[in-house]
């Protein structure tokens, strides 16, 4: 039987490197992987993680998900000249008060997690759809199902990449491709290390009044304790991965954890908005938590 062929965006650490790991790792060698990356010279960590397990199973290319030509030229290294999976992966953060935000910033992060996923779906489609069969799984998160604080243009992008993909689905399914969305909470993985955020000592913050302040300090002990004590580890994030792959009717949306979807189902079922609002500016900033 041939291998599924699978190509993962973002795979120099976190969720993509595991995911290539794992799948170029099976024991059956049921998948051909391409692990893609923008900077090839980070491919060490995935080579020493898969180490003798991985003979025919993978291959590491370079891929820019913000330069189309990049993306063509890794579509044309794929020797089946086919893609079964697709793993939307590559994705940046950035954290701050908007008043500091520059807009170059703001457009690398539109241009990374919002074009640059639908420009790699862009350059695999038309084969999938040639072929009659495909599946597009994206990382998600639940920062693109409910606002965050201080997280303004990165939830912006993912709530615009939930938008795509939900009406990308509602058209693939007569072509036998699915889409799915794995919607991630928190997760031990280098996104806070590589995440582009506004310290609370940093120069910028002079032009922000001292309440704001006050309160992305708060935000920022929040997150340190719910990494602390909630986050997720990437193995766990895999197995979702490898639900949805392995699936033979995959859902549209995936959830990694039981804990942020109660605040999701508030919005859907108080619409207009106050008590969810309520509801996190609570869970964030209340003095209890504190």
């Amino acid at each position: 039987m041939d291998k599924k062929v699978v190509l993962i965006t973002g795979c120099s650490s976190g969720i993509g490197l595991s995911l290539a790991v794992r799948l170029a790792s099976d024991p059956d060698k049921r998948f051909k992987v391409y692990a893609t990356m923008r900077n090839l010279a980070k491919k060490e960590r995935l080579l020493e993680c898969v180490k003798g397990l991985h003979k025919d199973t993978l291959d590491i290319l370079q891929m820019d998900v913000t330069d189309r030509q990049s993306i063509l030229y890794a579509r044309d290294r794929v020797v089946e000249k086919r893609v079964d999976i697709l793993v939307c992966n590559a994705g940046v953060g950035l954290m701050g008060p908007l008043e500091v935000q520059s807009l170059d910033s703001m457009r690398r992060i539109l241009e990374v997690n919002l074009l640059g996923t639908i420009q790699t779906i862009q350059a695999f489609l038309s084969d999938m759809k040639a072929q009659g069969q495909g599946r597009i799984l994206v990382t998600g998160s639940t920062g693109g199902l409910h606002g965050l604080p201080f997280n303004e243009m990165y939830c912006a992008s993912k709530f615009a990449i939930e938008g795509a993909c939900e009406s990308l689905a509602v058209l693939l399914q007569h072509f036998n491709i699915h889409v799915s969305l794995i919607e991630c909470g928190p997760v031990n993985t280098d996104f806070l290390v590589n995440l582009q955020k506004v310290e609370l000592e940093d120069a910028t913050l002079q032009q922000v009044d001292a309440q704001t302040i006050s309160f992305y300090e708060k935000y920022l002990q929040h997150c340190s304790s719910v990494f602390q004590n909630a986050a997720q580890d990437t193995e766990d994030i895999v197995k979702v991965f490898l639900d949805a792959i392995q699936s033979p009717s995959p859902a549209f949306r995936y959830f990694t954890t039981s804990v942020v979807p109660p605040l999701t189902k508030l919005k859907m079922t108080e619409p207009d908005g106050s008590q969810y609002i309520s509801a996190m500016s609570k869970i964030i900033f209340s003095a209890e938590d504190q």
